[in-house]
């Protein structure tokens, strides 16, 4: 069985907040993803709002035909806006203003207290927890310690690594964590730099249902169009 692809349309969001405009609309193009073959629409509404705000996420709530997971800091306004728009996955991210984009896994094992209030509070309103966290096995655990439904593995390291030596070292530790994810009863994801060059070896990882990808799609959406774009890494993840 093939992992589902769940597309993130943040940076559609980002070239339309470049100029202040209304388009493009990552409405639209979440409406295009799902058309094209995507399982899962996925955004991050981050504290400083650089590209998705609370129309788009409402909006999306109201038009999502698959699923709709909503990344966001474990912050008492994110959970207060998961309550009122109901994502039906969200995927807990470390933040912080000055990054370019997500740069590393929660410290899941160094926040349980706090994290474990919010993954009750989000779980009490029906909502599917998931954390986003390094492939590291004591991570994993701590994860499965707050009660959190699913993880999702950060892929950066895999997708950056230089040398096949220290590629086969990162997509080790992918098998490994996901894996152990499984074993504990957890779903498990994986994002974060993949694209149409090095995502089949993820998708072959039997424990991986979901793969969330956003940045390649949209870049290839450039050249070839966004239904394009989208059918193309659906068919990597079924043909891996």
């Amino acid at each position: 069985m093939s992992a589902r692809l769940g597309v993130n349309v943040d940076h559609v969001a980002t070239l339309r907040q470049a100029r202040k405009l209304n388009y493009p609309d990552p409405v639209t193009a979440a409406a295009m993803a799902e058309l094209a073959g995507a399982a899962q629409v996925t955004i991050h509404l981050r504290e400083d709002r650089r590209h998705i705000q609370e129309r788009d996420l409402k909006v999306l709530r109201e038009t999502c035909q698959t699923l709709l997971n909503l990344e966001m800091a474990a912050t008492q306004e994110m959970v207060k806006m998961a309550y009122e728009h109901k994502p039906d996955v969200v995927t807990l991210v470390p933040e912080r203003r000055e990054e370019l984009t997500t740069e590393g896994g929660l410290d899941v094992n160094g926040q349980k207290d706090a994290l474990s209030r919010v993954v009750k509070n989000l779980k009490d309103g029906d909502i599917t927890v998931s954390m986003f966290v390094d492939p590291d096995i004591d991570q994993i655990k701590a994860s499965h310690r707050i009660s959190a439904d699913r993880v999702e593995l950060h892929t950066g390291r895999y997708c950056e690594a230089r040398t096949e030596k220290d590629r086969s070292r990162e997509y080790s530790r992918l098998i490994d964590a996901a894996k152990a994810s499984t074993k504990l009863g957890m779903g498990c994801a994986a994002g974060h730099g993949l694209n149409y060059e090095n995502v089949r070896p993820v998708a072959r990882i039997a424990e991986i249902d979901e793969l969330n990808i956003g940045h390649a799609i949209v870049a290839r959406a450039v050249f070839v169009g966004f239904d394009r774009a989208v059918r193309e890494m659906v068919e990597l993840l079924r043909n891996p």
